[in-house]
């Protein structure tokens, strides 16, 4: 297979009739989504869609995201997901600097798309799905599918570019991750090759977690078409639903990040929940505390394994299912097929037992940010790719991770970048100054922590600095905490000495 469409076109042709999705109270079969898929990109290539363009979604979890992504793919476009919280002014930049000349957005997300439709001029269609008529200056993705035909046949192969999935820039701004089909396809690969981790295509998978993070998009949706499962689609996580759906789907397969974990346990408190159809659960996007992985283990019986990753490599790298045992705390061993090595400030390997960053070689490593060749050159060392953290190595070879040395805080799985959240906060014309730092969160697992300098002789509340955050920045990166500071502490260079405000609490 050369593109990552090849999987579903493989899958229905061997399972035919066989449902691929389940959403709702609807079963989309193998043929009939791939007759969609097709549907798709023979209407994008109409609108004058071409290999090598980009498309950009704005859609959450919905059979319309799998079609256009598939179908955008399949026409030789690049897909770039768009994080649904996005406020306009985040989306306008990513849009703009995708190029993106199409966005399918649902209905819910469209005011944030024409908000800012005329300031991108790369921008020459917005599809909306569902079956009401289009708003004006838009077009009907149910149409595009309903007008039928199939695309020319484009050879699409494991150099073009595929996904262009925007992560959390260390300045302000996010960075374009140029994933190539062939990228994909090895993380696939090598997901597939471990053996606790290799679904069956009787598998029924849980697909809460959101299709534009590319754990779920690649790790969950691409490995069930691959292997012709089936995935249970559900649009907005909620603990107790989705409880009810893996006992009346009897659900196999369960892939979570962190907070999902904790918050399944929390709510098998208030009704009785039967996972016994459950074999296999997997963790991933941010650290899993290892109470939780034992809470889990003694509440329903199931073993979560734990992975790493990041949206550089497309994204697994480790897992813990590679070991007899799920280690607490451990992130596991790497993939077969993916090369992991600690090293010190010279790039060097570190002496065994010691800490080191972790940097990464392989097929599934990323080939570079859109329009940024020095962040690009920043991100490598000699071919290996650097992660940003440290680890350790246990007699076992398994890794642990001990540090960040980027400054990243992971709410509920999603990545944000203080500096992003300070350059929020300081233009509030009562703020001197601003530090935001990551603290322990039991529900999203970190949560973000502003500390705020004020002018002299000025005054603001917490929720005015609250409310100053929601107009810019995404719901996920709102501070929980707000303290107001009289002095934030500095090294003699003037840089913010985040690890001693950290050290504070929160």
């Amino acid at each position: 297979m050369s593109s990552v469409p090849d999987l579903l076109a493989a899958s229905a042709r061997e399972r035919g009739e066989h449902p691929a999705l389940i959403f709702r109270d609807r079963r989309i079969s193998y043929a009939e989504l791939d007759r969609r898929v097709d549907a798709v990109a023979a209407g994008l290539h109409r609108l004058g869609v071409r290999r090598g363009d980009r498309v950009a979604l704005l859609l959450g979890n919905l059979p319309a995201f799998v079609e256009a992504m598939y179908g955008a793919m399949r026409v030789g476009a690049a897909v770039a997901p768009l994080n649904v919280m996005f406020t306009p002014e985040e989306l306008g930049f990513i849009v703009a600097d995708a190029e993106a000349r199409v966005v399918v957005a649902e209905p819910a997300h469209l005011p944030t798309v024409l908000a800012v439709r005329d300031r991108v001029g790369s921008l020459e269609h917005t599809l909306v799905t569902g079956d009401g008529p289009a708003p004006r200056g838009t077009a009907s993705f149910e149409g595009l599918v309903a007008a039928g035909g199939r695309p020319p046949d484009e050879s699409v192969g494991e150099d073009d570019l595929a996904l262009l999935a925007y992560t959390a820039g260390t300045t302000a701004r996010p960075k374009g991750a140029m994933l190539t089909h062939g990228n994909l396809l090895a993380n696939l690969e090598q997901i597939s090759a471990v053996p606790a981790l290799k679904e069956a295509a009787s598998d029924v998978v849980l697909l809460v977690l959101p299709l534009f993070h590319i754990y779920a998009l690649n790790v969950v949706l691409s490995v069930t078409l691959r292997e012709g499962a089936t995935a249970v689609l559900v649009e907005r996580f909620d603990p107790l639903e989705t409880l009810e759906l893996i006992e009346r789907h009897r659900v196999t397969v369960v892939p979570g990040a962190p907070p999902m974990f904790t918050a399944w346990l929390a709510a098998a408190q208030e009704r009785d929940a039967d996972l016994s159809s459950v074999r296999l659960a997997v963790s991933g996007a941010a650290p899993l505390p290892g109470e939780v992985l034992e809470a889990f283990r003694r509440r329903f019986g199931v073993t979560i394994w734990e992975g790493y990753g990041l949206t550089e490599t497309a994204p697994a790298v480790t897992t813990n299912a590679l070991g007899e045992v799920a280690k607490g705390d451990s992130i596991g061993l790497p993939l077969p097929g993916v090369e992991v090595r600690l090293v010190d400030e010279d790039g060097e390997d570190v002496a065994e037992g010691d800490p080191g960053e972790i940097v990464v070689r392989g097929p599934n490593v990323f080939r570079g940010y859109r329009n940024r060749p020095e962040e690009t050159e920043v991100a490598f060392r000699e071919g290996w790719l650097r992660t940003g953290d440290v680890a350790v190595r246990d007699e076992d070879g398994y890794l642990f991770i001990v540090d960040r040395k980027k400054d990243l805080v992971i709410v509920s799985g999603f990545n944000v970048f203080p500096k992003e959240v300070e350059d929020a906060i300081v233009t509030h014309p009562a703020v001197a100054d601003c530090a935001v730092i990551g603290v322990p969160d039991e529900r999203t697992g970190e949560a973000v922590k502003a500390l705020v300098q004020l002018r002299p002789g000025q005054r603001a509340t917490e929720e005015d600095i609250l409310e100053h955050c929601r107009g810019t920045l995404a719901r996920f990166k709102w501070p929980r905490h707000v303290e107001f500071v009289d002095q934030l502490p500095r090294h003699v260079t003037g840089k913010v000495l985040r690890r001693a405000l950290r050290q504070d609490g929160p």
